[in-house]
């Protein structure tokens, strides 16, 4: 498993950063490889809930299969991903004394094999998976302070 991690300060509160980093269907507003996001739990997400992740990479698209493992809501999440990527986000939210909010993301992925998964461990490879998770937090703290 290939591990990576990032820590960005928001000065947004807690609960508007919350609100944002824990609703998966802001997924596409991050990463234009996440093209939508089907089957969310109409009650929201709690421990078991399940939903569905479609990727892009290169022309090639896929479901993933996502379960929330871990939801302390306005703490902290892990969601586990499966299908072509075999991963966990841990996402975790603290406040500052700014009033503003700490983000932390760590990523527990491996690819799995096929050709998708091929492809999938390419574009992360050749984009770099720490970058692509920079970028990734850089646009939830644009999201949360812009409103």
């Amino acid at each position: 498993m290939t591990v990576i991690e990032g820590t960005i300060d928001i000065d947004a509160p807690v609960p508007r950063v919350w609100a944002i980093v824990s609703d998966p269907r802001n997924l596409p507003l991050w990463d234009h490889r996440v093209l939508k996001v089907a089957d969310f739990p109409d009650g929201g997400l709690r421990a078991g809930s399940l939903y569905r992740v479609q990727m892009g990479f290169m022309g090639a698209r896929a479901w993933v299969p996502a379960t929330v493992l871990e939801l302390d809501p306005g703490k902290c999440s892990r969601i586990h991903l499966g299908g072509l990527v075999d991963a966990v986000i841990e996402t975790k939210v603290a406040p500052l004394n700014s009033g503003g909010t700490r983000l932390t993301h760590r990523i527990e992925y491996r690819f799995m094999g096929g050709p998708l998964g091929s492809i999938a461990a390419g574009a992360v490879r050749h984009m770099g998976a720490p970058m692509l998770l920079r970028h990734g937090m850089q646009a939830q703290k644009r999201q949360a302070e812009a409103g």
